[in-house]
């Protein structure tokens, strides 16, 4: 594949965006709830990124503790939502699947939201009828690629949604080809998920017709959910700026005081349209 530079940023100084997932608020840590909106302040991001599984069960009373955390993390804020947001129960899937979400957090559920040198389109990865497993819809490529081309002038354009683009198998995203043909397309540097409960961090590239493209997936892991996977509660700082992107875990660390949360991985990407090159910086405190 060949080669293709990215367009420079747009803004002067580093685009820094947080990205939290998996929330889990009724059955999440209290403690960790509180330190990490102190953390999210802290690190002053352009923007919040929410990816969705932002309830256990899809409670309302879930759905109003969510909202209540939302309304002190940094704004501007893009929030979509995951499968646990979506009634399990069936008859109330049909028809109204997303009300609860929609009273209480969102305006829509493929919100796009723009910040000095970034465009981030939000996508709802998990339709009604389905449970667990995603999906991308034809409209929803295309919104892709009407939306993030349409992005100020040298700005970064990001996608966010709940499920992985690169899963595979059984946790394959459905629509996975419409939706990777559309980010060639729209020329994306960024596609921010969550649902497994683990942060990593890929380059992935692919031919899409006549568009070779390369992205950087950010998958972050539970923020303040008890369901942990063997690794503690993290969350995601991205620093972009005209060459690199620089992506900083920052992971809970249970101290006699109270958790708190440090420095755990840095990892630094240069900024290149088809063929990504990593640096890993040195973890720090």
């Amino acid at each position: 594949m060949n080669e293709e530079a990215v367009a420079p940023l747009a803004a002067s100084e580093p685009v820094v965006l947080a990205h939290i997932s998996d929330l889990h608020f009724g059955a999440h840590d209290p403690l960790a709830v509180e330190s990490l909106v102190a953390d999210l302040q802290a690190a002053h991001p352009a923007m919040t990124v929410v990816t969705g599984d932002l309830t256990q069960r899809a409670r309302p009373r879930e759905f109003a503790a969510a909202a209540e955390f939302l309304r002190q993390v940094p704004f501007p804020r893009l929030v979509v939502l995951g499968n646990h947001d979506v009634p399990l129960d069936r008859v109330s899937s049909l028809g109204s699947g997303y009300r609860g979400y929609l009273r209480q957090v969102g305006l829509d559920v493929d919100p796009v939201v723009d910040a000095d040198g970034v465009r981030v389109l939000g996508l709802h990865s998990m339709p009604r009828w389905r449970w667990k497993s995603g999906h991308i819809s034809q409209r929803q490529a295309e919104l892709v690629t009407e939306c993030l081309p349409a992005a100020a002038p040298g700005a970064v354009r990001v996608l966010a949604l709940h499920h992985p683009v690169t899963a595979t198998g059984a946790a394959s995203l459905a629509g996975r080809g419409r939706l990777v043909a559309a980010l060639a397309e729209s020329r994306a540097e960024i596609v921010l998920a969550g649902h497994t409960h683990v942060p990593a961090t890929t380059w992935f590239g692919f031919e899409a017709g006549d568009s070779p493209w390369c992205l950087l997936e950010g998958i972050a892991g539970t923020a303040t959910s008890t369901r942990l996977r063997g690794v503690p509660r993290s969350w995601m700082l991205y620093r972009i700026d005209r060459t690199a992107i620089t992506v900083e875990e920052r992971q809970q660390d249970d101290s006699s005081s109270g958790p708190v949360w440090t420095r755990a991985e840095v990892r630094r990407f240069h900024r290149r349209g088809v063929a990504g090159m990593q640096e890993r910086a040195r973890p720090g405190g």
